[in-house]
């Protein structure tokens, strides 16, 4: 009888992961200068000091040197839409005329499979290039939008979550579901959910392009699959959160309308949260729900500012978000970059550390998927990134002079962009490096 032999892969590099969050724990961090990541069947076997942990390594197994650069787990983008790829930095004045200029007629094409697989495989390959190894993703109405995307991701064997925009009203009638419907979406769920490492969110659009009795089916169909993800958006803009009132009078706000219809929970991801109040913050915390904050794309369409200070008081559960293409960058570094100036503007100060947890395990946790992803602990599915500090020139003149670990991450969020991106791992396996 034959005995398996374990798939051992191990990496040297200064390693750095998270187990709480820095803004509530002055020890939240775990980070070793010298250290030795172990990966054995594409799961984390340990991670630690190189000193200690050399010595356990399988006869034969050399670790790969990336002496000089922080490994880190993989980002994970918690918002954004691969059908608007091919319109990222289109001009408007707004939220809504840009949805009626540029989204839906982009959109529209997505009932073509060939469109759909292509736009798809440039959009993983881009998250990759910029280090992204999950994201939540809006697709568009059409079955064929869902399906080449997790095709393209289930060849990579990347951990993402996307689902089927839903849509029946207030939208062009060649992206509107019959109404009162939500169309594929249960057939989706089960071809797609748990397959793999696929997992499937319930997406109605936001609550101005569904009907009450949409969202009434789409509360039910999240009750008859508890474990999947809901995501839509809330509160971006003003003028749309007046529309939402006319539309809805008789809730208490935006985002009561969602909980009226059964879709606050944990996995919930809505996205933006900019004009939401106390209360609305505290529900988003009673009921598991989490924000996904989008800093480029609110600073490009000028939604406002998020309030991280308002957020931390309730102790809702945040991530990052690229929104593209509402946001300018497939790079969360590019992402931390304007987050910290919104949260300067808003008068609170987010330190590195903060981002880079935002980024990795407060995503994971957002998402009810820690020990899934988002750090090191043993057992989590190894998804890590190689950060080079000396891949611009300006980036090597400032990292030759840190005077601690919070100046280093500083840099990279500051500066970095798809450049510092050396590696990117899935699973264990190298799914892209950088060329040059």
């Amino acid at each position: 009888m034959s005995i398996a032999i374990p798939d051992v892969q191990a990496y040297r590099a200064s390693l750095l992961h998270f187990h709480a969050d820095p803004a509530f724990h002055a020890d939240a961090h775990a980070f070793h200068e010298d250290g030795l990541l172990v990966i054995e069947n594409g799961r984390v076997r340990a991670a630690g000091d190189y000193a200690k942990l050399a010595c356990t390594l399988p006869d034969g197994v050399t670790p790969v040197d990336y002496r000089g650069c922080l490994i880190s787990p993989g980002f994970i983008d918690t918002h954004l839409h691969f059908p608007q790829t091919d319109m990222i930095a289109s001009p408007s004045p707004g939220l809504l005329p840009w949805l009626e200029t540029y989204t839906f007629p982009t959109e529209r094409r997505f009932d073509d499979p060939e469109h759909a697989r292509a736009t798809a495989e440039f959009f993983l390959d881009e998250l990759l290039r910029c280090g992204t190894t999950t994201a939540v993703v809006y697709c568009t109405v059409h079955r064929e939008s869902v399906d080449t995307f997790f095709e393209a991701s289930q060849a990579r064997n990347l951990r993402m979550v996307a689902g089927k925009v839903l849509m029946d009203r207030h939208c062009p009638d060649f992206l509107r579901d019959i109404e009162g419907s939500v169309g594929d979406s249960a057939d989706l769920i089960e071809k797609w959910h748990q397959r793999g490492r696929a997992l499937y969110a319930i997406t109605p659009r936001f609550a101005p392009t569904s009907t009450d009795a949409q969202l009434r089916a789409t509360g039910e169909l999240a009750a008859a699959y508890p474990d999947t993800f809901i995501q839509t958006h809330v509160s971006e803009n003003q003028d749309e959160c007046a529309w939402v009132g006319e539309l809805h009078p008789q809730a208490r706000s935006y985002l009561d309308v969602y909980e009226r219809f059964g879709l606050m929970r944990p996995r919930a991801l809505f996205g933006h949260c900019i004009w939401l109040d106390d209360e609305d913050f505290a529900r988003m915390t009673a009921t598991g729900a989490a924000a996904a904050v989008c800093p480029t794309s609110n600073l490009f369409l000028g939604s406002g500012l998020f309030d991280f200070d308002r957020a931390d008081r309730a102790r809702t559960q945040l991530a990052l978000g690229t929104d593209v293409g509402a946001g300018t960058s497939f790079s969360m570094l590019q992402t931390m970059n304007e987050a910290y100036k919104v949260a300067r503007m808003k008068g609170s100060y987010l330190k590195a550390e903060r981002m880079f947890y935002l980024a990795t395990l407060g995503a994971a946790r957002a998402m009810d998927l820690e020990g899934t992803i988002g750090s090191f602990a043993p057992g989590t599915e190894a998804d890590f990134i190689v950060l080079d500090p000396q891949s611009t020139p300006l980036l090597a003149r400032r990292t030759c002079r840190l005077q601690s670990l919070e100046e280093l991450l500083f840099a990279l969020a500051l500066l970095g962009d798809d450049r510092a991106v050396k590696a990117t791992y899935s699973m264990g396996a190298l799914v892209h490096t950088r060329q040059g």
